[in-house]
C-alpha cells in the first residue's frame, strides 16, 4: 500500500524559501498514470491543489502560483519536493502531498500524506 510522508512542521519567515519533501513507501515515484501533487489548506480556508509532477517527470502548475513553486523529484530516493519561494504569512497553511490519477488531486480520491503545518511569521 502507498503511503506518503511529509516532514514535520516548520516555520518559515517572510521572504524566504520553504522547502518540502514528500517521501513514498510502497510504491514507485515513477508508476504509470499516476500524478505527485501538493496541495495546502490556509486555516479557515479550503484546500488549494499548488501543483504536480507526473510520473513522467512533466510538472503542471496552479496559474497563481506557478512562479513560485516549482515541484521537482528525487526517483531513486522516491521523493518529491516543493519549493515555496518569497513566503508571506498568507502561505501559512497545512501542506499535504497527494497521489492521484489525475493531475489536479481530488479531496476524496488517491492518496494522501497525513500533512504538515508550515507556519509563516517574522
Amino acid at each position: 500500500q502507498v503511503q506518503l510522508q511529509e516532514p514535520g512542521p516548520g516555520l518559515a519567515k517572510p521572504s524566504q524559501t520553504a522547502s518540502l519533501t514528500c517521501t513514498l513507501s510502497g510504491g514507485s515515484i515513477t508508476m504509470n498514470g499516476y500524478y505527485w501533487s501538493w496541495t495546502r489548506q490556509p486555516p479557515g480556508k479550503g484546500l488549494e491543489w499548488m501543483g504536480a509532477i507526473a510520473y513522467s517527470g512533466y510538472t503542471y502548475y496552479s496559474p497563481s502560483l506557478k512562479s513560485r513553486t516549482p515541484i521537482s523529484r528525487d526517483t531513486p530516493k522516491n521523493q518529491f519536493t516543493l519549493q515555496l519561494s518569497s513566503v508571506t504569512p498568507e502561505d501559512t497553511a497545512v501542506y499535504y502531498c497527494v497521489r492521484d490519477s489525475r493531475v489536479i488531486a481530488r479531496a476524496d480520491f488517491g492518496s494522501w500524506g497525513q500533512g504538515t503545518q508550515v507556519t509563516v511569521s517574522s
